[in-house]
């Protein structure tokens, strides 16, 4: 049976994956989590303190979570690629395909309810068509899970008018974790009907 050191220790021996040169950020918090938070790749401060979500935009990241009441303990936050791309660039296909294997057994091992996809390139690794503009705050199915994709914190940073879009989204999350099973029964039971 994995276990999340188990698959870092995995990780850190393969070498295969690209973007070696950087410092690998696999990930934190509860390996038994309700919630996945997911980023694209580290930046500059991840890649130093090896940890996701370390910069202003994990600032953010962690006070939108304290507002439902929760601590960043007690979610997992992890990104898609697990090392920082050069300058902070955007990742490309073949690093997120490399990567892939990994981010689909840290799935496996957590099991979350809810996947919260933080903003456009996360978001479309579960939803193929997705829009961030229109998608952010939507509840979507994957492989029987919940995924609801939000904007991505640093772009709250750079547009403060999508602050309230933001914290209503995170206000869902508590009643999603309960409502959990029921809209999964749901979504089976229409999948009968059709």
């Amino acid at each position: 049976m994995d276990t999340l050191d188990k698959l870092k220790e995995e990780m850190e021996k393969d070498v295969s994956l690209p973007l070696r040169s950087a410092n690998l950020v696999f990930g934190e918090g509860s390996a038994k989590a309700d919630v996945l938070f997911i980023g694209e790749a580290p930046g500059a401060n991840e890649d130093q303190q090896g940890r996701p979500f370390v910069g202003r935009a994990g600032k953010l990241l962690d006070t939108l979570i304290e507002e439902i009441g929760w601590k960043r303990e007690t979610v997992y936050i992890t990104n898609i690629v697990k090392r920082r791309p050069p300058q902070n660039r955007d990742p490309l296909p073949k690093e997120i395909e490399a990567y892939k294997p990994y981010l689909e057994r840290q799935i496996e091992i957590i099991d979350p309810k809810i996947i919260v996809p933080l903003g456009r390139f996360a978001m479309a690794y579960f939803i193929d068509d997705g829009k961030i503009s229109r998608d952010h705050g939507n509840i979507f199915y994957w492989r029987d899970r919940l995924v609801m994709p939000v904007y991505h914190p640093a772009a709250i940073l750079r547009r403060r008018s999508l602050m309230d879009d933001m914290k209503e989204a995170f206000h869902k999350l508590p009643k999603l974790v309960k409502e959990h099973s029921s809209l999964l029964n749901k979504k089976k039971t229409l999948q009968g009907e059709e």
